[in-house]
C-alpha cells in the first residue's frame, strides 16, 4: 500500500558548515593557530593541503546566506572557531574581530528568516591549548565553560540552539586514539578515554553556565551532538553476536550519552569489559577508564535540552577475542563488517544502509530518553563524492538522502520517535580531515582550483529544496 505523509508542522530542515572545514582567512582578523592548521602545514592531508583558504567563508558571509535562501532551509548548523575567537584559548586574548565575523553571519541569517545553530567545539582546538596537553588537561574545563560563557553572552540574544561538542567521539577515537586526525596523538590506552572525561565534564560546565546565568533571559536550549553508527549482530541468531553488537553501540554512543542521559557514570558494559581486560592483560593493560566522583556524576546527569545525533552508516558485528589489543574492537571484543548490500561512497567508512537510522532513534529513545523525555534533532546525516567523480550530478547523493530523510519519517509517524530536525551534511564541500579536498560532501560544489573559491547547486541541491518546499514525502511502505 502507498501512503502520503508529511513531516509534522515546524519540522525544522537544516543544512552545515565546520569551521575548520569552510572558513579559511586562518590568519585574519587575529585568529589564533588550531590543531589543523598545524596539521595542514605539517603535511599531514592528502596532497599537502590546508585549511588556509578552504572555501574563504570567512569572507563569503553574504554568498552563503544566498545559498541557504536558494535551499529553502529554516535553519543553518554552523561551528565557531574557538581560537578565531580567543587565539590563545583564553579569553584575554579576545579577538574582537573574530567576535563581528560571528556577528555579521548570525544576523544575516536572521534577516534571511533562517535560524542559526551553534556549535562550540567541532574539533578545532587552539594550538596553544594543545601545547598544554589538549582534552587530555584537566585544567581545559575551565577554559571551555569560559569560552562557552562568552559565546552565550555575546550570541545568546539571537542564538537559541547550542550543540556544545559535535562528534566527541571523533576527537577521542580519530585525534588521540589512532592518531588520524589532529592533534595526532597515538594512546587508545590513557589519552583517549581521558579525553572523553573531560569533554563530558567541559560540557557539563558548559550547560550549567547557561542553565544559571542566561536560560531566563534569553530562553534557549543547549545540548550535544553525538556521532553513532547502527550496529546489528551479523548473525542474530547468535547471542554472543548480539553482546557484542551492543558492545558496540556502547563503546561508541554510550560512552558519551549513558552519563548525560542515564546516570551520570559511564554504561555498565563499558566498565565491565575494561576490568575484564585488566585482569586478562596485567602486564600490558589495553584501556584505563577514569572515574568520576559522586559530585561530578550528578554535575553531568541531565545536561543537555535534546539528544543531537550524527549518523552515517551501519556496521554488521560480531563476537571475538580482541586479546589485549587497545582500541574500541580489541577492547571491546567486536569485530565490524559491512552487508555486501549495501552502496559504498567515496568514503572507506560510510556505506549507505538507511534503515539503520530508523533502527538507532529507536533504540536512543528507549535507551536515553525514557527518563527524561527531550526532542532528538539529527545534526548530520550526508555522504562524500570522490573529488572527480559526478561533480554536479550526484545522483549517488540523491539516493542516500532519500532512503535516510524516508526511514526519519518512519521513526517519526510508525514509531513514535519525537524527531524534530533533520541536518544534511553539509551546505558545500569542504576540507575532509586527512582527506583534505579529495572528498566532496557538500550541496554546492566548490571549485577549489579557483581562488574566489565559487560554488555552484548540485542536483542534490534541487533536491533537498524541493523536500523542504512540499514538506511532504511519499512513503512507500505497508500500512501497520
Amino acid at each position: 500500500m502507498c501512503i502520503s505523509e508529511s513531516f509534522p508542522p515546524g519540522f525544522q530542515w537544516a543544512t552545515s558548515t565546520e569551521s575548520f572545514k569552510v572558513e579559511g582567512g586562518w590568519l585574519e582578523g587575529g585568529k589564533g593557530e588550531t590543531i589543523w592548521d598545524r596539521f595542514g602545514h605539517e603535511h599531514q592531508a592528502f596532497e599537502n593541503q590546508t585549511v588556509d583558504l578552504a572555501c574563504d567563508s570567512y569572507n563569503k558571509v553574504d554568498y552563503d546566506v544566498y545559498l541557504l535562501r536558494g535551499l529553502q532551509v529554516n535553519t543553518y548548523q554552523f561551528s565557531i572557531s574557538w581560537a578565531r575567537i580567543f587565539p590563545s584559548g583564553h579569553r584575554g586574548s579576545l579577538s574582537e574581530k573574530g567576535a563581528l565575523y560571528y556577528d555579521k553571519l548570525i544576523n544575516a541569517l536572521i534577516e534571511s528568516g533562517i535560524q542559526p545553530v551553534v556549535t562550540l567545539y567541532h574539533w578545532d582546538l587552539p594550538q596553544e591549548l594543545q601545547d598544554a596537553g589538549g582534552w587530555t588537561n584537566p585544567s581545559i574545563v575551565e577554559a571551555f565553560k569560559d569560552y562557552a560563557d562568552f559565546c552565550f553572552s555575546r550570541f545568546g540574544d539571537r542564538v537559541k540552539t547550542w550543540n556544545t561538542f559535535s562528534s566527541p567521539w571523533v576527537v577521542s577515537h580519530a585525534g588521540y586514539g589512532t592518531g588520524e586526525h589532529a592533534p595526532g596523538i597515538k594512546d587508545y590506552v590513557i589519552s583517549s578515554y581521558q579525553v572523553t572525561h573531560n569533554m563530558l565534564k567541559s560540557h557539563a560546565e558548559a550547560w550549567h553556565v547557561y542553565n544559571d546565568n542566561y536560560r531566563k533571559t534569553q530562553g534557549g536550549k543547549v545540548g550535544i551532538a553525538l556521532n553513532s553508527d547502527w550496529a546489528e549482530p551479523k548473525n542474530p541468531a547468535l547471542p554472543e553476536d548480539v553482546a557484542a553488537a551492543d558492545r558496540y553501540l556502547q563503546f561508541m554512543l554510550g560512552w558519551f550519552a549513558h552519563p548525560i542521559f542515564v546516570d551520570g557514570d559511564y554504561p555498565a558494559e563499558l566498565k565491565t569489559q575494561i576490568e575484564l581486560k585488566r585482569n586478562k592483560c596485567p602486564s600490558s593493560e589495553p584501556a584505563r577508564l577514569p572515574v568520576f566522583t559522586p559530585s561530578e556524576s550528578k554535575r553531568i546527569l541531565g545536561t543537555a535540552d535534546f539528544f543531537g545525533l550524527n549518523h552515517y552508516t551501519s556496521r554488521l558485528v560480531s563476537n571475538i577475542d580482541g586479546g589485549c589489543t587497545p582500541g574500541p574492537q580489541g577492547v571491546g571484543d567486536f569485530q565490524e563488517s559491512v552487508d555486501p548490500s549495501w552502496s559504498s561512497t567515496a568514503s572507506d567508512w560510510i556505506f549507505s544502509a538507511p534503515s539503520g537510522l530508523r533502527m538507532l532513534l529507536r533504540y536512543i529513545s528507549k535507551q536515553y530518553l525514557n527518563v527524561v523525555s527531550v526532542p532528538i534533532y539529527i545534526t548530520g546525516n550526508g555522504m562524500p563524492t570522490e573529488y572527480g567523480g559526478d561533480t554536479f550530478n550526484d545522483t549517488s547523493r540523491i539516493e542516500y538522502m532519500r532512503g535516510y530523510i524516508n526511514e526519519a519519517l518512519k521513526a517519526i509517524l510508525t514509531d513514535g520517535v519525537n524527531v524534530q530536525r533533520f541536518t544534511v551534511q553539509s551546505l558545500m564541500d569542504g576540507f575532509e580531515g586527512k582527506q583534505g579536498y579529495s572528498e566532496r560532501f557538500g550541496l554546492h560544489y566548490v571549485d577549489f582550483e579557483s581562488p574566489d573559491r565559487p560554488r555552484t547547486p548540485k542536483q542534490s541541491a534541487y533536491f533537498y529544496s524541493q523536500i523542504i518546499e512540499q514538506n511532504e514525502w511519499h512513503l512507500r511502505a505497508r500500512a501497520c
